[in-house]
């Protein structure tokens, strides 16, 4: 079974391109109700390329973002990568890496750019590729919980699973809810996509235990039986969860019937 869910963070407002004000409808002044007017003086701004590109791109109007983003400058980095996630999220591979590789010749230390290429290779199952281009990003990056968690998810592929718990430990100690970010458009592709999904929630929820995160634990835990976690025993073995045994939640994890697949 292959889990898919691709997750897209740093999450731009839209706020100021739609024009939004954040002051109330009224103000009182002096004990009166005054309605607030907007200012007639300053001109209203037309929207640019890259700011209707990212409206599409919300509304997931993906093919509409792709127009968009094409009426901007022919060599702005930021567009060709937005471009290719546009195609990303239409499934279209092959044309969003090639909008990345055209953000990457443009601005050579473009991490976002260089990561998305990763999530392409790992679409693709070339997982060494995926991981040589995720360590690449994190040199430009080395902050990048996200990053950091597609590193782990290619190497949990590759069955490496000591050095993909090591990568998602880094990208918990960065980012303590990186594992619960929702999809939201951004610029930077955070992949979610393995194929033993029980056994991936597994080794989510050790690390939530050993980080004392026994809610988020025992929730990962649910979910790797409810998909088919064979390994059951290791649930009374594994040192990470000495702490949750005695807990009634726990217990009740071990009653589950085990799952036919």
């Amino acid at each position: 079974m292959v889990f898919r869910r691709v997750s897209v963070v740093v999450v731009a407002s839209l706020s100021a391109a739609l024009g939004f004000s954040q002051q109330p409808n009224h103000a009182m002044l002096d004990g009166t109700k005054v309605s607030a007017q907007p200012s007639n003086d300053a001109p209203k701004q037309p929207l640019s390329p890259e700011m209707r590109g990212d409206i599409f791109m919300a509304r997931k109007m993906y093919r509409e973002a792709i127009e968009a983003f094409g009426e901007g400058p022919g060599k702005d980095p930021v567009l060709k990568n937005k471009t290719g996630i546009a195609y990303h999220q239409l499934l279209q591979l092959d044309n969003a890496r090639k909008y990345y590789d055209q953000a990457v010749r443009l601005k050579s230390d473009y991490p976002e750019a260089i990561n998305n290429l990763g999530t392409v290779y790992y679409a693709k199952k070339s997982y060494r590729r995926a991981i040589s281009y995720y360590r690449r990003a994190l040199r430009l990056s080395p902050e990048s919980a996200s990053i950091y968690s597609n590193l782990g998810t290619a190497l949990f592929a590759r069955k490496q699973y000591a050095e993909a718990t090591e990568a998602f430990q880094t990208a918990l100690k960065l980012d303590p809810d990186v594992f619960e970010h929702h999809s939201t458009y951004g610029v930077l592709l955070q992949e979610r996509s393995v194929e033993e999904r029980a056994k991936f929630h597994y080794y989510v929820a050790k690390m939530y235990a050993k980080d004392g995160r026994n809610e988020l634990a025992i929730q990962y835990l649910r979910k790797a039986l409810e998909e088919g976690f064979k390994e059951r025993k290791k649930l009374n073995e594994d040192p990470e969860f000495a702490a949750l045994r005695e807990l009634p939640e726990f217990k009740q994890l071990l009653t589950l019937e085990p799952r036919v697949l």
